[in-house]
């Protein structure tokens, strides 16, 4: 099995001056550029002392020297552990305690974003937060590496990513040792951390990489490392999007493939309603993908594939689902999200209560302090169709309890959305103080010119036609828009509870 960091430098031996990555600002890296660069890194590391297994705290935005410098973490042994933009510094200090960090590789600005609080209040003025890296500067058994220029804040003896070399080259560590550590959730007490292995994630990103595969000549749009992978793997061109450029780099890349997040996409939609005909894939993930939405993208690409990757931080990718399969499935009436086929090696199990069950070759090993995973509780309530597709019912997690019944809203929500005049739907519940029951509330958000009083009272009509009678709502409300949150802007339902937690309207 050749890794995803050999795959990277093989293609570079056969390709070296051709263009592997057009960064942000149109920068472009070759493949033997990219290659000297990974290969920098990692002998640069390991002459300084970076031993198999070391913790290194990863807080280095997309960009052609973030891949460079994932890749060259990886081939040096070290354990990546990506850096949150979300937490304070009470949960970062817990999530160091879990997976002490032994180095911490940072572009220098950051440095003082953490250090200074009126320079990490300019960076949250700009839209830009940064991870909270105070406990790991303060750190005195950590290692620092930074790019960029040195600025205040960057500490004494920190090594300058440019001024890494060596001549010793370290062989790769053991494929099923830890590689990345991912933080999805928990207490200061008990952090929850996701452990990928060098072989899972090159897995993942084989997977992936079969479900819209490359030419030669291809290009790859998106902003993220890992789903730019599959192209570097293949040989293909990987653009990194800029998302207030998003459009205009599509069209001038020459893009062939294209990512994004669907409500990200819903507003390049917006400025680019009609996409060029050399993009062949438009693939959505990271997020649920309203009907709306899949109407646009189909209508954008309307001679390409649209796909829609089912994935967790756990396991990349589940499944793939084809937009107009999703659509089809909710237009006849049938409840639930078809989520798709289930990737090549992928296997999935419905368990007694309903939960989804899967296990393959790009699961994580498991969690960080616990027995290896044989298999992974994805917390998603689903069922298997006859051509063994995953149809998503619900979050056990976003179960409503009305009297005996459980209401799950992943049942109705795609059927609502599809409702004339709505563009998303979201049903939560509200504690009744009164009846320690739940209040059903169902919030829209109205498509373009739709009044909001006639659409409510529309659906106070339709909806008994749509789903259970048990699951109408008590309450309906039309928002501008629903809560996001995280870099995927999946919905914020708790969010979205504190917004409808006022008085009725």
């Amino acid at each position: 099995m050749i890794d995803i960091v050999n795959a990277v430098l093989a293609q570079a031996s056969t390709r070296p001056d051709e263009v592997a990555i057009v960064d942000k600002d149109g920068a472009v890296t070759t493949f033997g550029e990219l290659h000297d660069q990974v290969v920098a890194v990692r002998n640069g590391l390991r002459a300084r002392g970076m031993q198999d297994g070391d913790g290194v705290l990863f807080a280095v935005r997309t960009s052609a020297a973030g891949v460079a410098l994932f890749l060259g973490v990886l081939a040096a042994g070290g354990v990546l552990i990506t850096a949150d933009t979300a937490v304070g510094p009470e949960l970062v200090a817990a999530r160091m305690r879990a997976y002490r960090p032994r180095w911490l590789v940072a572009e220098s600005v950051l440095y003082p974003a953490s250090v200074f609080g009126p320079m990490r209040s300019l960076c949250r003025r700009r839209g830009w937060s940064v991870p909270d890296l105070r406990q790991a500067i303060a750190d005195p058994s950590i290692r620092h590496v930074y790019s960029g220029r040195w600025l205040p804040g960057v500490p004494w003896g920190a090594v300058k990513v440019g001024d890494l070399s060596g001549d010793k080259p370290s062989t790769l560590p053991d494929l099923d040792a830890p590689a990345l550590i991912v933080f999805t959730s928990g207490t200061t007490e008990r952090p929850k951390g996701v452990v990928h292995t060098l072989r899972t994630l090159t897995n993942a990103v084989y997977l992936l990489a079969g479900h819209f595969p490359f030419a030669e000549g291809d290009v790859m749009h998106t902003d993220g490392i890992v789903a730019g992978l599959p192209a570097l793997v293949s040989g293909a061109r990987l653009s990194l999007a800029a998302p207030e450029r998003f459009a205009q780099d599509l069209v001038d890349r020459k893009v062939t493939h294209a990512y994004g997040v669907p409500v990200q996409l819903a507003e390049v939609f917006d400025v680019l309603p009609k996409w060029p005909e050399h993009v062949r894939y438009l693939l959505m993930g990271s997020a649920p993908a309203a009907p709306a939405v899949l109407r646009q993208a189909m209508s954008a690409v309307p001679d390409g594939q649209v796909l829609s990757i089912y994935a967790m931080t756990e396991a990349i990718p589940i499944a793939v689902g084809r937009a107009e399969d999703k659509l089809a499935h909710t237009e006849q009436g049938h409840a639930g999200d078809l989520l798709g086929e289930l990737s090549n090696g992928v296997t999935a199990r419905i368990a007694e209560d309903g939960e989804l069950l899967v296990t393959g070759p790009s699961v994580c090993r498991g969690y960080l302090g616990e027995p290896t995973l044989a298999e992974l509780p994805t917390g998603d309530l689903a069922r298997l169709d006859e051509r063994g597709r995953i149809i998503m019912l619900g979050r056990k997690k976003d179960m409503l309890i009305r009297g005996s019944y459980n209401i799950y809203p992943g049942l109705y929500e795609p059927s609502i959305a599809l409702l004339p005049g709505v563009r998303e739907a979201a049903m939560v519940g509200l504690p009744d103080p009164v009846t320690e029951d739940e209040t059903v509330v169902l919030a829209v958000v109205a498509d373009e010119g739709v009044d909001a009083e006639a659409l409510t009272r529309r659906l106070r009509r339709q909806l008994p036609d749509v789903i259970d009678a048990e699951a109408v709502p008590d309450r309906i409300v039309v928002l501008d828009e629903l809560p996001r949150s995280g870099r995927s802007r999946k919905l914020d339902r708790p969010g979205l509870r504190a917004v409808l937690a006022g008085p009725a309207t």
